[in-house]
């Protein structure tokens, strides 16, 4: 195997392991801002191996997805964090 398939292959598999346990802190989370946390986490990590297929494959038609997922991201973040409803314990 070369070198940088390795790499490749290093790097996807941080990512999944990186996945499950956001997924499980998803799942898991006692209030609303653990679970908005999580699915932040969870679309950065999306954005990352987007990044990482780019690298392997050298294909930038991906890009403008990124920049996309990310504001739409940050914007759904903003909109929950302010108008959330307390959770009641």
């Amino acid at each position: 195997m070369e070198a940088v398939t390795i790499v490749w292959t290093v790097s996807g598999a941080m990512l999944m392991a990186a996945v499950l346990l956001t997924l499980y802190r998803c799942l898991r989370g006692p209030s609303t801002l653990d679970r908005l946390v999580g699915i932040d986490t969870l679309v950065a990590l999306i954005i990352c191996a987007l990044a990482v297929w780019i690298a392997a494959t050298l294909d930038t038609t991906i890009v403008p997805a990124i920049v996309a997922l990310s504001l739409i991201s940050f914007i759904g973040s903003i909109s929950v964090a302010r108008f959330r409803v307390r959770d009641d314990e």
